[in-house]
């Protein structure tokens, strides 16, 4: 079937031509203002929660968002495999084959996520309560979890439409899937927690509606890319099966951080309510100081996979040196910005005692460790997208496991503080690891594939 001119447009690999910088800053800066969107929002429900003056309500928002974060983590790997396989068809010009593998994909993941949704919500209790979690925290965690489980395969279904938009090169509309979520969650949010006084159940149901928000807004800027077809029965399991060869590794590779984060949770909840209170704040503040890093490994993936369906080696190698530098100044920027107003977000937070310690340590020295963790996930996209998912499957790993325990363990013999500093060492060498295999791995890739376009 001929194609339109403007088909061919749409279908154009975008990042195959054109300077990297320019792409890397396009593709992480729009991304930058979906996340910072959804991050604020994340961030303005904890600020609610906490002024209604019960650290137990905050240290349940910190339980709940440890099973909200294996879920999530799912929901990435999900769509890290289903981006990458596209923007490698995308780079190879073989458009209606991408559009059968994503649609075939896209009803498997959703069975998996429904089921995988009513089990979490089924078995809540017991998770939570061994997380730590008693009394009020664990009441008020628990009915959370019943509310926004069922519907995690929204959130599924929002990721992967906004990563491929990303895939094709779309980025405002990418940001536009995010940002209209996020604006859905910033008007319920104070309407629910405060007006209703609905307290954390209000949370619940605005980060439902948030998450149907994205999804539908994603489902509609999609359908101009044709990537959404009819279904072809008979090839369902078998493009599945395809596109899961790099999900279960990029899944296996995302459950790492909050596997981790469970030992973390599980050790400061032995120092109390306002330990977890501390803990749970920083954990908000993170993604939200660090957007632009979260952002740009999740743009980066689509440059690369497009150049080497292509046959461009040089620039997947500019790809990731762009994105190494670009990490190094937004780490730097965040500091300055944090040691400068440490006594601000302490009391932003309402925080005291062993949280408000915490909170000063991070502002001071503990964010620059954050330097280390975004150069792990930019080598981690980068083996993702080269066809080196087990790499970052190990990588992950390694951290959550040998980088986080014994240094949590230990730290933990020194309070709060201990813990949290001993995370941040832990993570230091898998980060500078990951970045030189990363470069082995395209020197590899050059000498095995030579042909350059």
């Amino acid at each position: 079937m001929k194609m339109s001119a403007d088909d061919k447009s749409l279908h154009k690999p975008r990042f195959c031509e054109g300077s990297i910088m320019r792409h890397v800053i396009v593709m992480a800066g729009t991304g930058t203002v979906g996340l910072m969107a959804v991050f604020i929002v994340d961030f303005l429900n904890l600020f609610y929660i906490s002024t209604l003056g019960d650290p137990q309500f905050t240290a349940a928002i910190g339980f709940v968002n440890s099973i909200g974060f294996l879920q999530i983590a799912i929901c990435i790997g999900m769509s890290i495999g289903t981006v990458v396989i596209t923007a490698r068809l995308i780079g190879a010009r073989q458009h209606e084959k991408a559009g059968r593998m994503v649609t075939s994909f896209l009803m498997f993941m959703t069975v998996i996520m429904v089921i995988l949704g009513g089990v979490m919500a089924l078995f809540r209790r017991p998770i939570l309560y061994h997380l730590g979690a008693r009394g009020v925290e664990l009441e008020q965690a628990c009915h959370f979890v019943s509310i926004v489980s069922p519907f995690v395969f929204l959130i599924a279904l929002g990721m992967v439409f906004s990563g491929l938009l990303r895939a094709v090169g779309d980025a405002k509309r990418s940001m536009n899937v995010t940002v209209i979520g996020a604006l859905v969650a910033a008007f319920l949010d104070p309407l629910f927690i405060l007006w209703f006084n609905m307290g954390l159940e209000g949370a619940a149901i605005s980060t439902v509606c948030s998450r149907l928000a994205v999804a539908v807004s994603g489902f509609y800027c999609l359908r101009s890319y044709k990537l959404i077809i009819k279904p072809e029965w008979s090839t369902i399991l078998k493009d599945s099966y395809r596109v899961l060869t790099i999900s279960f590794p990029a899944i296996l590779t995302n459950l790492a951080t909050p596997v981790g984060g469970l030992f973390v949770v599980r050790t400061m909840s032995s120092f109390g309510s306002n330990a977890m209170s501390g803990q749970t704040a920083i954990d908000r503040i993170v993604p939200l100081a660090f957007a632009f890093v979260f952002a740009l490994t999740g743009s980066v993936g689509p440059i690369i996979s497009q150049n080497l369906g292509g046959g461009f080696r040089d620039r997947m190698h500019e790809t990731l040196m762009v994105s190494l530098k670009l990490v190094f100044l937004c780490v730097l920027v965040a500091w300055i910005f944090f040691f400068c107003t440490e006594n601000w977000v302490v009391k932003l937070f309402s925080l005291h005692a062993e949280g408000a310690d915490l909170m000063r340590i991070f502002c001071r020295w503990v964010i620059l460790g954050n330097l280390f963790l975004g150069m792990l996930f930019v080598a981690n996209t980068a083996f993702n997208n080269l066809g080196y998912p087990l790499l970052s499957t190990a990588f992950n790993w390694g951290r959550a496991t040998l980088g986080t325990i014994p240094f949590v363990w230990i730290g933990a013999a020194y309070g709060p503080k201990g813990v949290l500093i001993g995370q941040t060492i832990g993570v230091m060498p898998f980060g500078c690891v990951a970045v030189i295999c990363a470069f082995m791995v395209i020197k590899r890739i050059k000498l095995e594939h030579p042909f350059q376009k």
